[in-house]
């Protein structure tokens, strides 16, 4: 399984930085019992590492060659490990462009999962709750859901509507990562190329995709999600790593299993 990791934004929310905001330091981690730093985008590696994903692909700016010096070509340790590819995004095009930069090495029989590596969300084991046949949405509550992209599901979990940064938002679910087949992402490129690459945010391509005849679902299966790119999230994900219990959300072995008892901060997206 693939993991695609959009990082070609230039951050401006949070500037000024000196260096790409995906390394900002969130947190700690411990290399052969020294505790050292660890950068914001390390908590979704591991998590689509717990989630099955065996190869990554950074999608970069022409700029952001740090995040290639950071991370070299692999991650993780010895509970599991991916190898890592750069594809570039010439100039900041929205969600949709930078994700299918990544496209020509997607093989339709393979599935695909997407996260954004200024999050830090958990429990931290929870993609494995997505099926692997179909586009599913993982869920997590908010408080302020019209910041975010709110997904509007029906009783049986089938998505009826993804309402971007929306005020009038029927729900205070927002997604935090998707996952899909292969064959389902060169079909939502197929159809963003016909809508004339129109859609910046994938939750319109969705839309689309939806009125279509196409199908997709929403798993609530997320409790706590921090946006670190602001301020205010950063010291948000700096209270949730601080309170909560080690051992339960923010496990040194890639792929151990959460105990799901993480505190519930929903932090406003400035």
């Amino acid at each position: 399984m693939w993991g695609i990791i959009p990082a070609a934004g230039n951050g401006t929310r949070i500037q000024p930085l000196a260096f790409s905001k995906e390394l900002l330091p969130v947190g700690s981690r411990r290399d052969d019992g020294v505790e050292r730093p660890r950068a914001v985008s390390e908590y979704l590696l591991e998590r689509m590492l717990a989630g099955g994903a065996r190869k990554l692909c950074f999608v970069i700016s022409p700029w952001k060659t740090d995040i290639m010096q950071y991370y070299g070509g692999t991650f993780g340790n010895g509970t599991g490990r991916a190898d890592i590819a750069y594809v570039v995004q010439s100039e900041p095009r929205g969600l949709c462009d930078a994700i299918f930069r990544a496209l020509p090495m997607i093989r339709a029989d393979e599935p695909v999962v997407i996260g954004l590596p200024d999050t830090i969300w958990f429990p931290a084991d929870a993609l494995g709750c997505l099926p692997d046949d179909r586009l599913a949405f993982l869920l997590f509550p908010v408080e302020r859901p019209e910041l975010f992209d709110a997904v509007d599901t029906d009783a049986d979990g089938g998505v009826r509507e993804v309402q971007v940064k929306s005020k009038a938002a029927r729900t205070n679910w927002i997604w935090g990562a998707f996952k899909m087949p292969g064959a389902d992402l060169h079909a939502l490129h197929a159809l963003w190329l016909r809508r004339e690459r129109r859609d910046e945010y994938i939750g319109t391509l969705v839309n689309a995709w939806l009125a279509e005849g196409g199908v997709a679902s929403g798993v609530r299966a997320g409790h706590s999600y921090v946006d670190v790119g602001t301020l205010n999230g950063y010291r948000e994900a700096m209270r949730l790593l601080a309170q909560a219990d080690e051992h339960a959300v923010a496990p040194v072995s890639l792929g151990a299993r959460s105990r799901n008892t993480a505190p519930r901060l929903w932090p406003a997206r400035a």
